[in-house]
């Protein structure tokens, strides 16, 4: 069976706008949902909605039947995780709070084959497609297509974020707006102008070194995706399944009670 390309990392590479959302839920249903409907990409988070289980691979699966590129945060410090999403079948990991070159080389080493890495090889898993073909050509296909992105979301990364930028196996950064402001001593503040300032540094930093920045958009959605776009955000998060649901409801409940 032909692997697929990663038209996420395509789309990234061609300098397009990609759009996608984030999965909290954990449900299968709504991850093809998103594929469905024509997301490019879709964050499963494995940091806070803490998943460990194949509750995971299921999304992961129904990611690949819905065409949507699969983005796994996992914990950071553990290189152990990154390997695993990797073979699961992410087509991407993040990991969060990364401020320097060091953390971001630590990451790419933990992701990527030799000579670009040191992971471990181990094709008895779905993207090695159980061993069925899964060589040395497999571990090709995994050091081109599958893509390292770390969050971007402390002060202490700033200063240091072109030295990120630069480092070879980063596809891109996630730009995480909450913890940068309360990093930036303005707790949940997430468009104030210290936020806004460091996400701009971000773009300009990603285009001079060829990466991208995702960025969440904020409700009305499809509004602030506009505006977002226009700043240089490549790919765009629309919310995730909860708070979409959550903010619909409320706006709906409040709306109808006026």
């Amino acid at each position: 069976m032909e692997r697929k390309k990663n038209k996420f990392k395509e789309m990234m590479e061609r300098g397009e706008v990609a759009l996608g959302t984030c999965v909290y839920s954990f449900s299968p249903a709504t991850i093809e949902l998103a594929g469905f409907c024509g997301l490019d990409f879709c964050r499963i988070d494995n940091e806070h909605a803490w998943r460990q289980d194949e509750s995971t691979e299921n999304l992961l699966r129904g990611a690949f039947c819905a065409d949507i590129v699969p983005l796994l945060r996992v914990d950071r410090d553990n290189p152990y995780l990154i390997r695993k999403a990797l073979e699961a079948g992410a087509g991407g990991v993040i990991v969060p709070h990364v401020n320097t070159r060091r953390e971001v080389e630590e990451i790419v080493r933990a992701a990527k084959f030799p000579p670009l890495g040191k992971r471990g090889f181990g094709s008895l898993c779905f993207s090695g497609q159980w061993g069925a073909s899964g060589g040395t050509d497999w571990m090709e296909w995994s050091n081109n297509e599958t893509m390292v992105i770390p969050m971007v979301e402390d002060v202490a990364a700033i200063p240091n974020i072109d030295e990120i930028m630069s480092t070879e196996g980063l596809n891109g950064v996630y730009f995480g707006p909450a913890d940068f402001s309360i990093s930036a001593g303005v707790p949940l503040q997430t468009r104030h102008e210290k936020v806004m300032d460091a996400l701009r540094r971000t773009i300009d930093s990603a285009k001079k070194h060829g990466k991208f920045v995702i960025f969440g958009a904020k409700y009305p959605y499809w509004e602030d995706a506009v505006l977002l776009r226009d700043m240089g955000i490549q790919a765009i998060e629309i919310g995730h399944d909860l708070s979409i649901l959550g903010t619909i409801w409320k706006k709906t409940i409040q709306e109808f009670r006026k």
